[in-house]
């Protein structure tokens, strides 16, 4: 697979991303049974062979067991670490946590910050995570805290590179501005069921300032791809069915699924997006990889846009 580097950092990574959100197959750690972890593996493991190299974490996937999954195979392979690069998120504090009456919030003061960031490299057994971000934005955060938390986090070389996700533009240049290091990344959502980073200068900033923007979801959670169903009645109301019958049209002419069709219309951005594929089925996981292979013209990709957003363009 192409390899990009991360922003203006000299991480390499893969042109899609692999995300380890689903591969405990379930929100809930006591539901985790021995056949999910095999699952969660199975897929890692394709996502692997497949030519990925950037894998996607965060501490609330099933509450940091996506983590210990996924720590499991790199213990089982050798020389797996040596080549991949390894992202995770924090920030996100579930309901009840650390007092029964705490309610589901976000938390970006320091000591948050760097107790996440090691209890994450406890359960993947690792020295260092490649790429560290902040999960949501926070609105009782001081750039100037978060900025000494990632300062004392790479000086102790616990996490070597920088981002955040689900940041506005204003938020993003906020914290830009306090940091002592770039922010290599913007998660964000991003699909041709969700347009708004192409609207709101998330991307126009990422141009501008070297930032990668990562596309979480971006077959908008399978409802865009293969297996999807083409029955307007059955698909989320901002997929139109004109938007179904172009992807598929333009499928059938490449001779490829809708999948790759939709990963490769995000993939023809000029910002350089990087999918988070976040699929277990192997079968899926190569297919996707189809998609760094493919070149849309700029036709193609205006009749998916036009489609998508619902009227011709102004």
């Amino acid at each position: 697979m192409k390899i990009v580097t991360l922003g203006k950092s000299s991480l390499p990574v893969s042109r899609l991303a692999y995300g380890c959100w689903r591969i405990a197959g379930t929100w809930e750690p006591s539901e985790v049974t021995p056949a999910m972890e095999t699952a969660g593996r199975r897929a890692v493991i394709a996502a692997l062979e497949a030519g990925y190299t950037f894998f996607d974490h965060a501490d609330i996937y099933c509450q940091g067991v996506a983590e210990k999954i996924f720590g499991d195979v790199l213990r089982e392979m050798r020389g797996v670490r040596e080549r991949i690069v390894i992202s995770s998120k924090c920030g996100i504090r579930r309901a009840g946590e650390p007092t029964p009456d705490a309610p589901y919030r976000y938390d970006f003061s320091a000591a948050h910050i760097v107790w996440s960031c090691e209890q994450s490299l406890r359960r993947l057994g690792v020295e260092a995570i490649d790429l560290y971000q902040l999960h949501r934005p926070d609105y009782l955060c001081d750039p100037a805290e978060v900025a000494g938390a990632f300062e004392q986090l790479r000086k102790q070389g616990k996490a070597r590179e920088f981002g955040v996700s689900n940041f506005s533009p204003p938020q993003v240049t906020m914290l830009r501005k306090a940091c002592p290091m770039p922010l290599v990344v913007n998660q964000v959502e991003i699909s041709l069921a969700r347009l708004d980073a192409l609207k709101d200068g998330t991307l126009d900033q990422c141009l501008a300032k070297k930032i990668t923007p990562l596309a979480w979801s971006p077959l908008a959670r399978g409802k865009l791809g293969t297996t999807a169903p083409t029955d307007r009645e059955h698909v989320e109301a901002k997929i139109a069915a004109r938007l179904t019958e172009t992807l598929d049209a333009i499928a059938k002419a490449r001779g490829q699924s809708r999948s790759v069709i939709a990963l490769a219309w995000l993939l023809k951005h000029p910002a350089g997006i990087v999918p988070i594929v976040g699929s277990t089925s192997p079968e899926r996981i190569r297919d996707a990889v189809t998609a760094t292979e493919l070149d849309l013209t700029r036709e193609e990709w205006y009749r998916l846009m036009e489609a998508a957003n619902g009227s011709r363009l102004p």
